[in-house]
């Protein structure tokens, strides 16, 4: 047993689960880019390949996003360890 008071097949199911949900939080996450950059950068369907202006706002918009999402991630552990750390 393990600190949840899991057995080995428990372990292995709660495993599972959570990296069934990791999945499916990295494909949302990873549409809504898709979604976001598309709409703003992406206006001439008259050729079949992006134009440089539409290929060069689709890398600032990437950029952007995981710039973004690299800081909430750092905010989020320096908050973590700021509460880890406070007497209770």
């Amino acid at each position: 047993m393990d600190g949840l008071g899991l057995n080995a097949s428990e372990q292995r199911e709660f495993q599972a689960r959570m990296e069934r949900k990791q999945m499916k939080e990295f494909m949302n996450m990873f549409s809504g880019l898709v979604d976001r950059c598309f709409d703003s950068c992406i206006d001439d369907f008259t050729t079949k390949s992006l134009i440089s202006r539409e290929s060069g706002c689709v890398n600032r918009c990437v950029q952007k996003f995981m710039a973004g999402s690299e800081r909430i991630g750092q905010r989020f552990s320096e908050q973590q360890a700021q509460m880890m750390n406070t007497p209770k």
